[in-house]
């Protein structure tokens, strides 16, 4: 089985969901992570701090060089993910769209790429 990164893309500025709609989010996300589990397409996922969190680490002229604040400037960014393991991209496709019907934001699915042979 493939595996694809299903990753749960947040908008800047976005309004927040109610308390109420935030606990549903949260049972609807653990039932779909339980299936996963059971289903044996559970590889990882995780949930990530706003953007504003993150560090950028890069290398500029050999010196590695650390700056705040996310990488891209951009409203949108990476708010958690699943890894999963699925037959095919339609599997994925299907798993995707019970994720973001879970999360409730868009969720967008991008195949690993094949390790080489050795």
């Amino acid at each position: 089985m493939k595996q694809y990164l299903l990753s749960v893309h947040m908008v800047d500025g976005q309004e927040l969901p109610s308390s109420e709609v935030m606990e549903r989010m949260y049972a609807d996300v653990d039932v779909f992570n339980n299936r996963l589990k059971a289903e044996g397409a559970w590889v990882f996922a995780g949930g990530l701090h706003p953007a504003t969190s993150a560090t950028v680490v890069r290398l500029d002229g050999g010196k590695v060089l650390t700056s705040d604040g996310p990488f891209a400037e951009t409203k949108e960014h990476l708010g958690g993910f699943w890894v999963v393991k699925a037959e095919d991209l339609d599997a994925a496709l299907a798993l995707a769209a019970d994720a973001t019907r879970a999360c409730l934001a868009p969720v967008e699915v991008r195949p690993f790429q094949d390790e080489p042979e050795q």
